[in-house]
C-alpha cells in the first residue's frame, strides 16, 4: 500500500461487531478514529476501552458532518443500514458496513448503485472471507466433485445481554437473514453454480418479538449443478446446545468437516468468538479397495493459523483499507453480497408463505 495519510473513520454502532472494528482502527496503521457514535452509552464504554479521549456523538447526521470523514464504519441495526450508508457515500465516504448489507433486496442495491454512482469503496463484513480455515474449508469442498451436499448451522442458546441484542435484531431480520447471508456466501462459493429454489419453515418459540416474526428457521437451497444445502439457525433461551455448531460438505469424492471440540461445546453456543473457530478440518475420502473397505485414513488439517475474532476483523479493515488505497476493484465483492442477501429474502418469503420460491 502506498498510503501517505491515515484514513479518518466515523465508527457508527459501538456494540460488539463495532467495538471490534474500533479496536482494529485504533491498533492498526492507516486509520485515525474521528469519532464514535451510537444512541446509548456503549460509546463511552468502548471510548473508556480505547484509553479515552474519541469524539462522541449521539446523532449520526450531525457527526457525519461536524467530523468530515474519509470513510464510516456502520455496525447498527439493519434498519440503519441501507440509509446511513447512502448518506456517507453521498458525503464522499467509503463505507464497511456489518452484513447484512440492508434490510431488503431493493435496499441492498440501492447502496451497491450508490457506491458505483459515486465511485466509493463497499466493503460488507463477510467475515468468514478474512479466516484461512474458511478458505480452505472451501477449497477442499472443489475437491469432493459434484453435486455437493452442504450441511451447515449456528443454533444460539442466549441469554442476558445477548438475548437482548437478538431480540433487538429479530425487529429487523429473522435468524435465517441476519445470519444466514454468512452460510449461504459460503456455499455459493462451493458450488459457483446458480442457486436456482429455495425453501425455508420456520417458529416463532417466544411472544418476546413481534407477530408474524420468527426465531428458528431451516433454509434449503437446490442449485442448477445439482448441488444442495441446508442452514438452520435459531436465536433465544430456549434453543438447544445439542449440535448447533455443524459445518459438513458431502461430496462423490468424499466429505470435509470443520470439527471444533471446543467452540462447539457445552456454553459456546452464542459466544461470538467460538463461531469463527475451525480448530480442525477432517478430510473423508471415498475410495474402496478390492474388498469395499476404505482405501485411505481421514485425513486431518490443523491450520496454524487460526486467528481470533479480533484478529479477523483486523484482517476486514486491512482488506478495507487496501482496497481504497490501491482502489481495487470491488464489484465481485458487492455483486456477492447482493445475491447472497437476495437468496436469504427468498428463504424467508418461503417461511412466510409456506411455498417454494424459484429464484
Amino acid at each position: 500500500m502506498t498510503q501517505m495519510k491515515n484514513l479518518k473513520i466515523l465508527v457508527v454502532g459501538c456494540g460488539n461487531m463495532g467495538a471490534s472494528h474500533a479496536m482494529a482502527y485504533h491498533t492498526l496503521d492507516g486509520f485515525e478514529i474521528c469519532g464514535l457514535v451510537s444512541r446509548g452509552s456503549s460509546k463511552e464504554v468502548l471510548n473508556k476501552k480505547l484509553g479515552g479521549g474519541y469524539a462522541l456523538f449521539d446523532e449520526y447526521e450531525k457527526a457525519l458532518a461536524l467530523t468530515k470523514p474519509d470513510a464510516v464504519c456502520i455496525s447498527t441495526y439493519p434498519d440503519t443500514h441501507e440509509s446511513y450508508a447512502i448518506m456517507a457515500i453521498e458525503k464522499g465516504c467509503h463505507v464497511f458496513i456489518e452484513k447484512p448489507l440492508a434490510d431488503s433486496v431493493k435496499g441492498a442495491e440501492r447502496v451497491r448503485d450508490a457506491a458505483i454512482k459515486h465511485n466509493k469503496k463497499l466493503v460488507v463484513g463477510y467475515i468468514l472471507r478474512h479466516h484461512p480455515s474458511w478458505e480452505r474449508f472451501i477449497q477442499l469442498s472443489r475437491e469432493l466433485g459434484k453435486p455437493l451436499v452442504m450441511r451447515m448451522n449456528l443454533n444460539q442458546q442466549s441469554d442476558g445481554a445477548m438475548w437482548t441484542l437478538h431480540r433487538n435484531l429479530m425487529n429487523s431480520l429473522s435468524p435465517i437473514v441476519d445470519c444466514g447471508v454468512h452460510y449461504i456466501d459460503v456455499m455459493c462459493q462451493m458450488v459457483r453454480s446458480k442457486p436456482v429454489q429455495v425453501s425455508a419453515i420456520g417458529a416463532r418459540l417466544t411472544e418476546e418479538i413481534p407477530a408474524g416474526n420468527y426465531n428458528y428457521g431451516q433454509l434449503q437451497i437446490r442449485f442448477e449443478d445439482g448441488s444442495v444445502g441446508w442452514y438452520e439457525a435459531g436465536w433465544g433461551p430456549m434453543m438447544s446446545e445439542t449440535a448447533f455448531f455443524v459445518k459438513d460438505v458431502v461430496g462423490p469424492k468424499g466429505s470435509v468437516s470443520i470439527v471444533a471440540k471446543n467452540a462447539g461445546g457445552e456454553g459456546k453456543s452464542d459466544s461470538i468468538e467460538s463461531h469463527t473457530k475451525t480448530e480442525s478440518l477432517r478430510f473423508h475420502h471415498a475410495d474402496l479397495d478390492k474388498n469395499e473397505k476404505f482405501l485411505k485414513d481421514d485425513t486431518w488439517i490443523n491450520l496454524e493459523d487460526e486467528p481470533d475474532h479480533q484478529e479477523l476483523c483486523n484482517r476486514e479493515q486491512l482488506f478495507f483499507l487496501n482496497a481504497i488505497v490501491n482502489n481495487t476493484d470491488l464489484t465481485d465483492h458487492m455483486e456477492d453480497a447482493v445475491n447472497s442477501l437476495r437468496i436469504a429474502f427468498a428463504c424467508d418469503e418461503s417461511v412466510k408463505t409456506g411455498q417454494v420460491v424459484r429464484l
